[in-house]
């Protein structure tokens, strides 16, 4: 297969199975179920599932077993947003291209919303019947420490206590390896922890590749901001920059930023090379998420 229809065959299997694993909309609390799916299906570029999916092939995972873990990873994922927007956080109206949780439902749905997503997402990986007793066990440690205070919650939480701060370099890296990168990182080791684990040096390859994209998602996240308009952004464009946060392109500038998004796509695909053609769907994500900037 060519990527693109790779990534529709991953994509398709995604969207069915985020389906299957969401409460129906007609079981009660219907509102907060039917606020769930609103907010989860059809949309959103699923970069955390397609690496799950990339990274299991390195691995042998099972079909079931890779989209259970894309599922809860999405999830999780999902839920930041909706609470990312609301007033108390950033407080935006657009997301994905359709009005935010708290905008189209109500803020306190939307709280809810976010916590029940977070606990489906644990309850989808124990229930999966592809995955045995430790494979869910390293699953969960994987999805609970990247969510966390060490990792996208205490991320979000630098990003907020840095609104019209000036940050370093180094703490700017700090926040978004943190705040975006951290569930990136899970959804690779997910993905190979899903099939026959993987040893000790190729789990460090596909770390030092994962950082490298997570990292990169963020820079090229804060040079669409000032560069792309709300439309095509599916958010509101330039919001950053008003909000007075610290950003890439903030701090070193749009060509910068351009050339720094380059340079870590030359190290996620150095960080495969011990794979070689195995990790081809690898390397065309990082592909991906830096080509997003042309």
């Amino acid at each position: 297969m060519t990527f693109e229809e790779w990534m529709r065959a991953v994509l398709a299997r995604v969207e069915a199975a985020l389906e299957r694993y969401l409460p129906a909309s007609a079981v009660e609390p219907a509102r907060l179920h039917e606020a769930m799916r609103y907010a989860v299906l059809g949309g959103g570029k699923r970069i955390r599932p397609l690496l799950v999916h990339a990274a299991g092939e390195l691995t042998g995972a099972r079909p079931q077993a890779l989209e259970a873990a894309s599922a809860a990873l999405e999830m999780i994922h999902v839920y930041s947003l909706v609470h990312d927007d609301m007033p108390c956080m950033d407080d935006d109206e657009l997301r994905r291209g359709k009005p935010t949780v708290h905008v189209k439902y109500d803020e306190a749905t939307a709280l809810l919303v976010g916590d029940a997503l977070q606990s489906q997402a644990f309850v989808v990986l124990t229930d999966e019947a592809a995955l045995d007793a430790p494979a869910q066990a390293a699953l969960v440690r994987e999805l609970a420490l990247a969510s966390g205070s060490l990792g996208m919650a205490g991320g979000q939480a630098i990003d907020l206590a840095s609104v019209g701060l000036t940050l370093t370099r180094p703490q700017l890296e700090t926040m978004h390896r943190m705040k975006t990168g951290a569930l990136l990182r899970a959804s690779v080791r997910m993905g190979a922890l899903a099939g026959k684990a993987p040893d000790a040096r190729a789990l460090a390859a596909l770390d030092a590749y994962a950082a490298a994209v997570g990292l990169a998602f963020q820079v090229v996240d804060d040079i669409l901001d000032v560069t792309t308009d709300s439309a095509t952004l599916g958010k509101t464009a330039g919001k950053d920059a008003k909000d007075g946060k610290p950003t890439y392109v903030s701090i070193i500038g749009l060509e910068a930023s351009r050339a720094l998004a380059a340079q870590l796509r030359r190290d996620a695909h150095d960080a495969l090379a011990p794979f070689g053609e195995h990790a081809r769907r690898l390397a065309e994500l990082a592909d991906l998420v830096v080509h997003r900037v042309s």
